[in-house]
C-alpha cells in the first residue's frame, strides 16, 4: 500500500503495519481469555464512516461494544443531509446502518458535540479506543474579493438547505435571476444544477412517486426560480472533470434542459484518452459525442424545445464576485483564462487532500500522472480575463474538515487530522476514517472500504497489546459528564419516535417524509 501523503513526518507513536490480506482480518472468536472484559469503544460521527467502523468492530470482535456519538440529535450524517433528494436509492444504506444501531453492543447518542459538551481527553479516559469519524462539515473558502457579497454561497450549504441540515435551514438563496454560475465541476456541483434546472411539474412528480424527502420551504423556493441557465466552471478541461459518468447522464437527459458545450474545448482528445483509465475514458467519451456530434432527430427536437440550458466552461479560473452597481450582491464572476501546463512533478503548492491516499484512483486525484496522459498538470493563467454576469454564485471547490479538539492533531492545510492507516499520528489509542482521515474523496462504498481498514488497525493493536488494558466504564461515566452540563442525549429509539413523526408528516403531501430541520422542535417533540 502506498503511504501516505504526510509520510515525512517522522514522528509517529505507532508501528507501520500492512493491513492484513484480504480473508485474514484478525478474529478475537477463538482467541477469548476467561478475563476478558468488554472492549468499549468509542466512534465520533454517525455517517457512513462512523456506521461502518463500528459494523465492521461489532462484527469482528463478539465482546466489543460500540458508542456513536453524534452532534445532531439525528443519525445518519450524509447519507440524510448531502445524498440528494432524487436519489432516494443512494439512502437504502441507511437500513443497513439500522441494523447495526439495533444490535444489543450498539448505542448511538445523538445532541452531543464531542469538543463541547465532552472533550477527546474524556472519552479516551473512558473507552478502550476513539474512532473520530465526524466528515468534513465545511466548505473551502474561494479567497477572492467579493466573496462574501449576497447572492454567493457554498454548494455545501446549498445542499444542507434543500436536504433539511439545520445549520442551513434559514438559508435564504436568491433564485430571481436567470443564470446562475456553480465554481467546481464535481458530483456535487451536478446535484445543485440539476436541482436548480428540474422543472417545477417534474419536482411535482417526484413527490406523487414518493421520490424525494427535499424540504417544503427548499421545494417552495424552487418552485418559483427563475434560474434558466447554469454555467459550471472549472479551472483544467475536460480530461480533469472529477464528476462521474453517472451523473452526467443525469445532466444530460435532464428533462427541460439543454447541454451547451463548446466544441473547440474537446479538439485532440480523441487521441489522448487512447492511453487513460477506461472510466475516464467513458466519461471523456459521453462529453465528446455530447459536444461534437449531431443529435439524431428525437434528441434535437428535445433540445430545441428545452427552456433551460447547463454548461461546462472549462480553462477558467475565478478572480473575483462582481459586485451589483450598488455594490449590495453579487453580479458575476470575473474568470481568467488558464491553460494546462505540464509537468513530470507535482506542484509543489498542491493542497489537495487526496493526493498520494492509497483508496484514490489515479484517475480521481488532479494531480495524477494519469490525468495529463503520463505527466502531472495544473493550470495557469494566460493573461486572459473574462466577466461572467448571474445572479447566483455557488462555490463548489470542496469540503474540508474541522478541527475537533486541541487535543487532536490536525493538518489544517490538507484538512485532515494526520494518521497511519487510521493512526492518529502519536496518540495512540486514538484511530480516524471517512473524511477526516483521507479527505472528501470517493463515494460510500469507498468510505465502507476505509473504515472497515480502520477497523483492522484497531483491533490488530488490540491484539498487540497496544491498547490500554483492564475495564473502562464507556458510556456511563460520559452520560455523568454530559448530566452534571445540562446535555441530554438523543437515543436511537428517541430518533425512531422523530422518524416516525417524519414520515406521519410526509405522508399528508404524498413524501417518503417531512424532514424536522429544527433541532429544538425535535427535543421538544421527545420532551427533553
Amino acid at each position: 500500500m502506498a503511504s501516505r501523503c504526510w509520510r515525512w513526518w517522522g514522528w509517529s507513536a505507532w508501528p507501520r503495519t500492512r493491513p492484513p490480506p484480504a480473508g485474514s482480518t484478525p478474529s478475537f472468536r477463538h482467541h477469548l481469555s476467561t478475563q476478558e472484559k468488554t472492549l468499549q469503544i468509542c466512534v465520533v460521527g454517525s455517517g457512513p464512516a462512523g456506521f461502518y467502523t463500528a459494523q465492521h468492530l461489532l462484527k469482528q470482535h463478539p465482546q466489543a461494544h460500540v458508542d456513536i456519538y453524534e452532534k445532531q440529535p439525528v443519525p445518519f450524517g450524509l447519507v440524510r443531509f448531502g445524498v440528494a433528494p432524487d436519489h432516494p436509492e443512494v439512502k437504502n444504506v441507511i437500513n443497513t446502518f439500522t441494523q447495526t444501531a439495533h444490535s444489543g453492543r450498539c448505542a448511538f447518542w445523538g445532541n452531543v458535540e464531542v469538543g463541547r459538551d465532552v472533550t477527546v481527553p474524556e472519552l479516551r479516559e473512558a473507552y478502550h479506543a476513539v474512532v473520530l469519524s465526524y466528515g468534513a462539515e465545511d466548505h473551502r473558502a474561494l479567497e477572492i474579493p467579493g466573496e462574501e457579497l449576497p447572492g454567493v454561497c457554498s454548494a455545501r450549504a446549498f445542499v444542507g438547505w434543500y436536504n433539511g441540515l439545520p445549520e442551513n435551514r434559514e438559508l435564504e438563496p436568491d433564485l430571481s435571476g436567470d443564470t446562475a454560475v456553480i465554481l467546481g465541476q464535481g458530483n456535487v456541483a451536478l446535484d445543485v444544477a440539476r436541482i436548480l434546472l428540474t422543472p417545477p411539474e417534474h419536482l411535482e412528480a417526484f413527490l406523487l412517486c414518493q421520490r424525494t424527502d427535499i424540504t417544503k420551504a427548499a421545494l417552495g423556493v424552487l418552485r418559483q426560480s427563475r434560474v434558466k441557465t447554469v454555467w459550471l466552471v472549472g479551472r483544467r478541461g475536460p480530461l480533469q472533470v472529477a464528476f462521474t459518468i453517472k451523473e452526467l447522464r443525469e445532466m444530460i437527459q435532464l428533462p427541460g434542459a439543454r447541454p451547451i458545450l463548446d466544441p473547440a474545448d474537446f479538439l485532440g482528445l480523441q487521441d489522448k484518452i487512447k492511453e487513460v483509465p477506461r472510466p475516464r475514458k467513458r466519461l471523456t467519451e459521453l462529453l465528446l459525442r455530447t459536444a461534437t456530434e449531431k443529435p439524431g432527430p428525437e434528441e434535437a427536437a428535445r433540445r430545441a424545445s428545452a427552456s433551460r440550458a447547463w454548461g461546462l466552461r472549462f480553462f477558467r479560473s475565478p478572480q473575483q464576485v462582481l459586485p451589483s452597481p450598488d455594490g449590495r450582491r453579487a453580479a458575476g464572476v470575473r474568470l481568467a483564462v488558464t491553460r494546462l501546463e505540464v509537468s513530470l512533478m507535482f506542484p509543489k503548492d498542491t493542497s489537495f487532500p487526496g493526493l498520494c491516499h492509497p483508496s484514490t484512483p489515479a484517475w480521481c486525484c488532479p494531480h495524477s500522472p494519469q490525468q495529463g496522459v503520463g505527466e502531472a498538470t495544473r493550470a495557469v493563467p494566460t493573461g486572459d480575463m473574462e466577466d461572467l454576469p448571474c445572479g447566483l454564485v455557488l462555490s463548489s471547490v470542496g469540503y474540508k474538515s474541522r478541527p475537533v479538539d486541541p487535543s487532536v492533531p490536525f493538518d489544517s492545510k490538507l484538512g485532515v487530522i494526520p494518521n497511519v492507516e487510521g493512526r492518529v499520528m502519536d496518540v495512540p489509542g486514538l484511530y480516524c476514517s471517512g473524511w477526516v482521515k483521507r479527505g472528501p474523496t470517493g463515494v460510500i462504498a469507498t468510505t465502507m472500504t476505509d473504515s472497515f481498514l480502520t477497523g483492522q488497525m484497531l483491533l490488530q493493536d488490540l491484539k498487540a497489546g497496544l491498547l490500554p488494558s483492564g475495564p473502562r466504564p464507556g458510556y456511563a461515566a460520559i452520560q455523568a459528564l454530559l448530566s452534571s452540563r445540562g446535555v441530554r442525549p438523543v437515543s436511537f429509539s428517541d430518533w425512531e419516535k422523530l422518524d416516525a413523526e417524519e414520515v406521519a408528516r410526509g405522508q399528508g403531501t404524498g413524501k417518503p417524509r417531512e424532514k424536522l430541520v429544527d433541532p429544538q422542535e425535535m427535543l421538544r417533540l421527545l420532551g427533553h
